[in-house]
Order: structure tokens, then C-alpha cells, then sequence
């Protein structure tokens, strides 16, 4: 357990004193390396180099790059429309709308950050002019944000295929009925507070109108029947149907909607550089700290700590759900699966749990730590969007989380809802 201890002490207290995440995995594999009387720099720069050259990688940049020109070239704000025309009359309609844009806006871009700044900039000026309450309302629409990892495509799925050498394809299948499901239970939890707030109605689009918001999302729902379907069907695989996605937005917002300047597009690209160069260089400090971590042979020191628990594969499962919520309250969904994923995954399957089960749980459990405080990233872009105290939304997204770790416990208990999808359409 030496190895074990040295790994995760170097690691978190080099995050506690304020390194990067990234530059504190490479100081910790030089730790193990250290330790283990096996330090060999030209060794690090391989495995550095390794964590980037990675073909299926290649749709990270691309669905990055897709996600920033639905949000600049105006198909979010088309989706939001559509929604607002079919539900926005009813009682905290607005509400409503926030949820099925989500799941629709879940199904293009996969990033919960950008599905999350772009409904909270959209949506939150709305339900202020119409006195909706904030906290609920952020609260609302950040929970709706984590969808986004969850319904195809999704980036961290892609990143935790990559990193356990996982199908990512059965990835994105096994989270397509739990995706529907949360955005299900957003609607129930929604439903009980805009009862109790009394919150107001808009007035109810006419046929016409919806006629014309439907002909004018037209584009932007194609968007995920190309991916998924091109997916689905074997026409391209994942890493293509990226490239895919951000040709179809590029040319879809600059000559048909017609909201792209080249100005702008310029900035997208900047933007979707710098976020890719954060995301390829985690990777690469990652593949170095897994490398040391098999080379230390952690895994099978920590399935000895396991294992009285790893002939009850639920006991486990839950083991590891609540050690994940716990991480996630500190620590950002991509380094936990950079870092964790590596180490957990052979527990799970010495404990015969179904893998693509396990990954789905792994990142669905990530994705929470995302509205849980104190880090909370998705709920601090929210709060910032909107102008809201983080006091406010963290009250205002507690009926949200509770929903969803109903939700969680309902996963953990029936595994069939992951894995009987992906048998049937995998």
C-alpha cells in the first residue's frame, strides 16, 4: 500500500497547494517513479507524447469546436424557440422549455459547460423579466446542463473510452434512456416548485407560430439525427461523426441561419483551441500517471483492500458510487476520469461488473459533482451567467440533486436499465 499512499498524498497535495491538475499527475507518476528507483525522462516524454496521439481523441477538438458554433451561430437559440412554443404556456413554462432544450441540446453538443452558458444566457433574462425565482431557475437549468455528458455524444464518454480502452460506441448507447430519464425527473421536480411558487404563464404560441419555429429549427434537429444515425448505422465512427458535427454546424450557422461573421468564427476557433489544449494536455499527464500506476501494479493492491466487497458487485457499486460523490465535490468530472478510472475499472471487473455499465456510472456519478458544491463547475457557470450568489443556487438546485440521486440509487439497484439498451442497439 506504499505505492498506493505515495500516489494519491503527492497528488492531492500538490492540488492544495495550487499546481494545476495537470502538471500535479506528472509530479505524481515522478513520485512512483521515484519510488519505485525507475526515473527515466525520455521514458516521461513518451508517455507525455503517447497521451496525445490518440486517434479517437480527435473528437474532442471537433465536438468542442461544435458545441461553440451551435451557441454562436444562433441553433441553441432556434432549439430554445421550438420549446418555447410547445411548452412555454404552461405554469413556469419557461421552466419546462430549460429541460426539453436540454435534452435536445444534449444530443449535439455533449459538453455540460457550453449546454449550461447557453441556456443560462438565453433563458435566465427571461424568467428574471418574468419574476421566476432565481435560485430554482439557476438551480433548474444547471442540472439540466449535465445531461449533456450523458445523451450522445459525449465528451467525457469519449475521454473514458479512450483512457480504460473501453467500446466508446456502447458508451453513447448506454446513456440515451438514462439521459431521457433525467430529463424526466427535472420535469417532476419542476413541476412541484413552480406549484408551489405559483409561477406565471406565457401565452399560448398559435399554430402558425409553431409551424414557423419548427420550419426554422429544422437544421438544428438534423444536426443529432446525422450524428447519432451516422453513428448508430456504421457510417462513421465516433471520432468521424465529430468532424461531422462541426462541418454540419459551421455550414448550417454561416450560410443558411446566416449569424456567423467571420469575425466570429475566428473567435470560435481561439476559444475552441484553448479549451482543447487544457483538455489533450490533462491527457497526456494521465497517460503518464497511468502508465507509473500499472507499473506499480495499484490495482491489484487495492482489489486486496476490496476485496471482501468484490463478490456483492451491487455493495460494490454503491461503494464506489459514494466514493465518487465525494471526489466530485472537490474535483472536476475529466481529471476524475483521467485519474480514477484507470484504478477502478479492473476492481469493477474482478467484482464482474458489466464494464460499459460500470463506465456509464462512473461518468453519470462525475457528472453530479458537477452541481455539488463547494467546486461545483457547472453551477458556478450558472450562477456567473445569471448574476446569482452561489448561496442562492446551491439552495435553488437541492430539490434538482435530490431527484437525481433518487435517480442514482434506482441505477445502482436495476443495472438492466444501462445495459438492456445497449444489448438491443449496441
Amino acid at each position: 500500500m506504499d505505492t498506493t499512499l505515495i500516489f494519491l498524498a503527492v497528488l492531492f497535495a500538490s492540488m492544495a497547494i495550487g499546481i494545476p491538475i495537470a502538471v500535479s499527475l506528472l509530479v505524481s507518476g515522478v513520485a512512483l517513479m521515484w519510488h519505485l528507483d525507475f526515473f527515466n525522462t525520455q521514458l516521461l516524454a513518451q508517455n507525455l507524447q503517447a497521451g496525445f496521439d490518440n486517434f479517437p481523441l480527435l473528437a474532442v477538438p471537433f465536438f468542442i469546436l461544435a458545441g461553440e458554433l451551435m451557441n454562436v451561430g444562433g441553433l441553441s437559440q432556434r432549439i430554445i424557440d421550438m420549446a418555447r412554443a410547445f411548452v412555454g404556456h404552461i405554469p413556469g413554462g419557461l421552466g419546462y422549455v430549460a429541460v426539453f432544450a436540454s435534452v435536445l441540446l444534449a444530443s449535439m453538443s455533449g459538453s455540460a459547460i457550453a449546454d449550461t452558458a447557453a441556456l443560462a444566457t438565453i433563458l435566465l433574462p427571461m424568467m428574471r423579466q418574468q419574476n421566476y425565482p432565481m435560485d430554482y431557475s439557476t438551480g433548474l437549468l444547471a442540472s439540466g446542463g449535465i445531461i449533456g455528458p450523458i445523451i450522445p455524444p459525449s465528451l467525457p464518454f469519449i475521454i473514458y473510452g479512450v483512457t480504460t480502452n473501453t467500446s466508446i460506441s456502447k458508451l453513447f448507447i448506454s446513456g440515451v434512456v438514462p439521459g431521457i430519464l433525467m430529463g424526466g425527473a427535472l420535469l417532476l421536480a419542476w413541476r412541484v416548485v413552480a406549484r408551489r411558487r405559483q409561477l406565471p404563464t406565457a401565452p399560448r404560441a398559435t399554430r402558425a407560430e409553431r409551424r414557423r419555429v419548427v420550419a426554422d429549427s429544422t437544421w438544428a434537429i438534423f444536426m443529432p439525427v446525422i450524428i447519432l444515425g451516422g453513428i448508430r448505422f456504421g457510417v462513421f465512427t465516433p471520432t468521424e461523426a465529430a468532424v461531422v458535427a462541426a462541418v454540419y454546424a459551421f455550414l448550417v450557422s454561416k450560410f443558411i441561419y446566416r449569424a456567423l461573421s467571420w469575425q466570429a468564427t475566428y473567435d470560435v476557433l481561439v476559444a475552441s483551441s484553448i479549451t482543447t489544449a487544457v483538455v489533450m494536455f490533462l491527457c497526456g499527464a494521465a497517460t503518464v500517471a497511468a502508465y507509473m500506476i500499472t507499473l506499480a501494479d495499484l490495482p491489484n493492491q487495492l482489489a486486496e483492500l476490496f476485496q471482501p466487497i468484490l463478490a456483492h458487485p451491487t455493495l460494490f457499486m454503491a461503494c464506489m458510487v459514494v466514493f465518487l460523490l465525494l471526489v466530485g465535490t472537490s474535483m472536476d468530472l475529466t481529471p476524475i476520469i483521467l485519474i480514477f478510472a484507470p484504478v477502478c475499472l479492473p476492481l469493477a471487473l474482478k467484482a464482474h461488473i458489466d464494464p460499459i455499465y460500470f463506465g456509464f456510472m462512473f461518468v453519470f456519478t462525475g457528472c453530479l459533482g458537477l452541481i455539488t458544491p463547494p467546486v461545483g463547475t457547472v453551477l458556478n457557470v450558472a450562477a456567473g451567467v445569471g448574476g446569482v450568489k452561489m448561496e442562492s443556487v446551491v439552495k435553488g438546485v437541492a430539490p434538482f440533486l435530490l431527484v437525481y440521486a433518487l435517480l442514482l440509487v434506482l441505477l445502482v439497484a436495476f443495472p438492466q436499465i444501462v445495459t438492456a439498451p445497449v444489448r438491443w442497439l449496441g
